[in-house]
């Protein structure tokens, strides 16, 4: 059973879920009927794209994986890059140039661009930056587009507030791996150490809550989503600290997409 729970967690299904959920969230706020083809993209292409960068990058050729365990997860990696192209091409074309934007970052994140850094994911405090702009422009721009609805106020927004709460997500990890990260990346705990670091991110939290009143529209139940989604990032920063149990971060963290989508689905069927 920990092996099977390991291989959920290495090969990214956990975090396609979380990215799932997020998208699901911004259907019950801007009460919009997603088209199944686009679920299931979103699901399949996050885990292709993060096996692909956990793995892919440091293989050689971008292919050839060293272990049985990570051939594995090519393995499932390539079933899931079929199901992706299959489900793509039902998508609109509108849907793909924003995918086409957002697939660049992804690049830039992953492969060498600059002659002193591997990637954007070598350049520290951009790293999470880069993360939470693709993750926004997933949960809350390609939603919006592939049902073609306009991008109004709210919606920019949300984009704002998921923005903010990627990055206090990312907060975790970025402590976790302070004892692996090379000093050159100077991420933000690297450069203002962890304390300051839980201090930046509660701040987010707060900026993340107020914003919900910079909207037109606000339901009750989008309300009352967002302050307990307040309350546990802020209980998140306190109890984050940098020696994790094995599945703090990369379980429990990247649980609380799930554990939100959950409970705006209860509080839409109240509402």
């Amino acid at each position: 059973m920990k092996r099977l729970f390991d291989f959920y967690l290495d090969a990214s299904i956990h975090v396609a879920l979380a990215v799932v959920s997020l998208v699901k969230v911004t259907t019950f706020f801007f009460n919009v009927e997603l088209d199944g083809h686009l679920m299931y993209f979103v699901f399949f292409g996050t885990i292709v794209n993060y096996n692909f960068i956990k793995y892919g990058v440091e293989a050689k050729k971008y292919l050839l994986v060293g272990n049985r365990y990570h051939k594995n997860i090519q393995f499932f990696s390539f079933v899931c890059f079929a199901l992706t192209c299959y489900h793509g091409w039902f998508l609109s074309m509108d849907t793909w140039l924003i995918l086409s934007i957002l697939a660049a970052l992804t690049g830039f994140y992953a492969l060498p661009v600059l002659p002193r850094a591997r990637n954007l994911r070598s350049l520290g405090g951009l790293k999470i930056l880069v993360v939470a702009l693709v993750w926004s422009g997933i949960t809350v721009v390609l939603p919006m587009v592939g049902t073609h609805k306009v991008l109004v106020w709210d919606v920019w927004v949300e984009v704002v507030q998921r923005i903010l709460l990627v990055l206090v997500l990312l907060i975790p990890f970025e402590i976790r791996d302070l004892a692996y990260d090379e000093p050159e990346l100077k991420t933000i705990p690297q450069r203002i150490g962890v304390m300051r670091t839980k201090v930046f991110g509660a701040f987010l939290v707060l900026m993340f809550f107020i914003l919900t009143y910079f909207k037109d529209v606000i339901s009750e139940s989008e309300l009352i989503a967002k302050g307990v989604l307040f309350l546990v990032l802020g209980g998140l920063m306190f109890v984050t600290k940098r020696n994790q149990s094995k599945y703090f971060s990369s379980f429990w963290v990247e649980a609380i997409p799930l554990f939100w989508c959950g409970l705006i689905w209860v509080l839409v069927y109240l509402f």
